[in-house]
Parts: structure tokens; sequence; C-alpha cells
């Protein structure tokens, strides 16, 4: 029983991620929109004359460029890299949801199989809540490597031929990035991703569950494709506001390009935190949200549909 939900996890999570994949690609896209190399402050253009009265002439910084929409990011992505573009980095989801959102949804179903009332059949909010942050930390560990792989797959495209990596498959990602900069590379920005897990998981598992409970309950609705549409829709909302702002950070800390012997472009996630809204004001936090959660929803009502599914296939089994 405990691993159908493995089983059951991983097949929905992969169809999911993969239907969903072109949307979570502008998602990363939009959210690296006004990200430089380096915070700095811009230097001073100095004209300088043969006499000590030479005139230094002081330049304001550039306005930053539009930030361009969900659309426009997509189709400028079509215009310069091709439609194979919008799947850049798919075979890295692929095996992201096959180690992350399998170890999630099946720790999420044990853990909700043991701590579920025998007399009730139901469990307190708090308890799924709980369940989803242990069962999201832990896949989140597991899935790190990939979720590094897909972020960088994603965000290739927009830097400049000279400047790109060029990886042919989510394993040779895998593997340059831990000859060239080292295993914990693997795992940069693991703190990151952990939290998210644990938000997204919880905010998201947690809601279906809360939300599907409490239709059935008022009898609004059967136990079918409305109610589960209605309650996936509802999760994919919450998880997205609880889990945009950390998104950015992982984002940028994970596509950054760390050159041997010079200073990364953030020491860590709170380094990157401040210095995105230092440079790009409190709302660059959520960049990307209408993305997200034009993602988020399909992603999470195509993850639980397919779910209830597969599990009706694999009842008798």
């Amino acid at each position: 029983m405990g691993a159908r939900g493995f089983v059951e996890g991983g097949i929905a999570s992969i169809v999911a991620g993969c239907s969903t994949h072109p949307l979570d690609l502008i998602k990363v896209r939009m959210q690296l929109q006004g990200e430089t190399p380096s915070h700095s402050l811009r230097p001073a253009l100095a004209f300088h004359g043969p006499h000590p009265g030479s005139v230094s002439i002081h330049l304001p910084p550039p306005p930053p460029p539009p930030r361009a929409g969900p659309f426009a990011v997509g189709l400028r992505i079509v215009q310069t890299e091709g439609i194979p573009a919008l799947f850049s980095g798919v075979s890295a989801t692929v095996l992201r949801q096959t180690l992350y959102s399998t170890t999630r949804m099946g720790l999420y179903d044990i853990l909700k199989q043991k701590w579920t009332d025998p007399n009730t059949q139901s469990m307190p909010l708090a308890r799924k809540i709980v369940a989803g942050l242990i069962a999201g930390g832990i896949g989140a560990a597991v899935g790190n490597p990939a979720d590094v792989a897909m972020v960088r797959m994603q965000a290739d495209g927009r830097l400049p031929p000279t400047q790109r990596r060029n990886y042919r498959s989510v394993i040779d990602a895998i593997s340059s990035m831990a000859k060239q900069e080292g295993v914990a590379s693997l795992w940069r920005g693991s703190s990151l991703t952990v939290n998210r897990a644990m938000i997204v998981t919880a905010s998201q598992l947690a809601t279906y569950d809360q939300v599907k409970e409490s239709i059935l309950k008022s009898h609004v609705m059967a136990d079918g494709l409305g109610t589960h549409v209605t309650a996936s829709f509802v999760a994919g909302f919450v998880a997205s506001v609880a889990s945009n702002p950390i998104d950015v950070i992982k984002t940028r800390v994970m596509n950054m390009k760390v050159v041997p012997g010079e200073e990364p472009p953030y020491a860590g996630a709170m380094d990157c935190a401040m210095k995105t809204v230092r440079a790009e004001g409190p709302l660059a936090l959520y960049k990307g949200f209408v993305p997200t959660i034009s993602r988020q929803g399909p992603f999470t009502v195509v993850l639980f549909v397919t779910l209830e599914q597969v599990r009706k296939l694999l009842k008798d089994l």
C-alpha cells in the first residue's frame, strides 16, 4: 500500500510536469529579468584633460528595460530560439518529478495513512500541513540536482551564445556541473529548494485535501471531476502565493555563474534577496507570478485529476 502512493504520485507528477513545462520555462525567464551580474554602482565616466582642471561627467545609470509579460516572453523565445526551445530542459523536468515529486507524494500518502483518525477517517488540517512540510523537505533534498539542471537548461537561451552552457541533456548537465564546479554545486540553493518544497507541498496537498473534504461534506458536488478540478485550482493558487518569493531567489541562486577565482554574484539566499530588493524593489520577489499561477494552476489540476484517475486504475491491483 505504501509503495503504491509513490507510483501513483510519480506518474501523476511526470504527466503534470511535462504538460506544463513551457509555462515553467517562461516563469524562470521572467524571474531572471532585471538581474545583472554585478550589483555594484556604475562608475562615473571621466574625461581627463592635460590640465588639472579636467572635467568629470557623472552619468546616471540607464533606466532598466521594461519588463515583458508572459506572452511577450514566450513569443520572444519562439522567435529567437524556435518552438522546441519551449521544452528546453524537459529531460530535467522528468528526472526532477521522478525524484522530487514521487518522493513527496509517496511520503505524504504514508503519513496521511498513519495520521488519519480510524474512526472519523479524517485528518486535522494541522497534521496535513506538517505531513506536507516533512514530505516536501525530503523530496526536495533528493531531487535538488535535477532542479539545478532544469533551471540552468531553461535559462540558457537568454544568455549570449558565447556564455551558454549548452547542456545536451540533464545527465550531461549534472555530470558537467560535478566535474567543473564540484559535486557540491549539485546542491546549490538546496536550502531554498527545501524551504520552497516544504511550503508548496504543505499548501498544495493540504489545501487540496481540505477543500475536497469540505466540498464532499457540504454535498455541493459529488466526488468527481468537478470536485477534483475545483479543489486543485484552489490548491494551486494558494501554493503560488506562498512560494513565489522563494522561487525567485532559488532561480537566481541556482542560475548564477561562478567563475573560479572570482567572488560569486550572491553569497547566499539572504544576500540574493537583499540585492534583488535593493536593485529592483520588493515586488521583484513576485516576478513571474502570472506565469507561476498560470503554470501552478494547470499543473495542480493535471496533477490531482491524473492522480485520482491513476488511483482508480490501480485500486484493485
